[in-house]
């Protein structure tokens, strides 16, 4: 299995290559290609060019949650297939794979809309779409795991943004949140995009769903942007405890709390351009 990132808030030294607030993975197992998440813009796809990676060739978009760093960029895949199908080029027909939430309007600190920019209606007649709050197995190792159970009270946090549903508003509890887990022969590895849900829940829910307790890595966002005292010092605990092989955490971790995580585990660097590398 590979995984390289095509997008991250960080770059790596002498890779030209661009950055921004936002998050997306291309994950290849057997044949099989996953495009998870797409950033903010069309970074990604520029990035992916410049490292020789055809975009046009997906069987899954799978998406973490509904924010704008990692749905606003599927405005540009639309794009690049749409002019695909114009030129005649070869493209194959990927499924979106997502929450049934994620296309709902979000709304934060004023702004009108930091969810997706696009319907479910309008996105079913450009790509097969996909939504399940159950875990889905995209593949005979990979998982996306749906609805991540709440289960840390130290993960728990106050609501901050609002969802619309049918015309309502209400708090966002972020329910559409959720990651990939993939089975390698070091044992899991688990993506992620914000970890809203918490990171530690959604290891565990993976831990779970594939019935493996070895963690070989953890790579994506964990939401410790500031955290309170009591989320780091549980989130930190819990990394002590569970013995995973590396972690590469990023995109919405911050310095401090990078710092603190690598006190107990194995802190690697993450960049637009890096690729990992596991057995399967």
């Amino acid at each position: 299995m590979e995984l390289t990132v095509l997008l991250d808030n960080n770059t790596l030294i002498d890779r030209y290559l661009l950055g921004e607030p936002g998050l997306c993975y291309l994950i290849e197992d057997d044949g099989i290609r996953i495009l998870f998440d797409t950033g903010y813009s069309d970074a990604f796809l520029k990035n992916a060019q410049k490292m020789g990676i055809n975009l046009l060739e997906l069987d899954h978009i799978a998406l973490s949650h509904g924010h704008l760093d990692h749905v606003w960029g599927m405005d540009a895949l639309i794009r690049l297939f749409t002019e695909a199908r114009l030129e005649g080029l070869k493209h194959s027909e990927p499924t979106i794979v997502a929450h049934p939430m994620i296309f709902h309007t979000k709304t934060y600190a004023g702004l009108p809309e930091v969810g997706s920019l696009l319907t479910i209606e309008k996105l079913s007649r450009i790509f097969q779409t996909k939504l399940s709050e159950k875990p889905l197995w995209l593949t005979d190792n990979i998982v996306f795991l749906g609805e991540i159970p709440r289960k840390f009270g130290f993960e728990k946090e106050q609501l901050s943004s609002s969802i619309l549903i049918e015309g309502k508003s209400k708090k966002d509890e972020l329910l559409d949140d959720t990651a990939l887990a993939i089975k390698t022969q070091r044992g899991l590895v688990v993506v992620t995009g914000c970890s809203h849900s918490g990171i530690c829940n959604i290891i565990e829910y993976a831990k779970k769903i594939c019935s493996e307790d070895q963690i070989a890595d953890v790579i994506g966002g964990f939401h410790l942007l500031d955290p309170g005292w009591i989320k780091l010092r549980g989130t930190v605990e819990y990394f002590r405890k569970l013995h995973v092989g590396e972690v590469h955490a990023c995109h919405c971790t911050d310095l401090r709390s990078r710092i603190a995580l690598s006190n107990v585990c194995n802190i690697k660097e993450v960049g637009s351009g890096l690729k990992l590398e596991y057995p399967s």
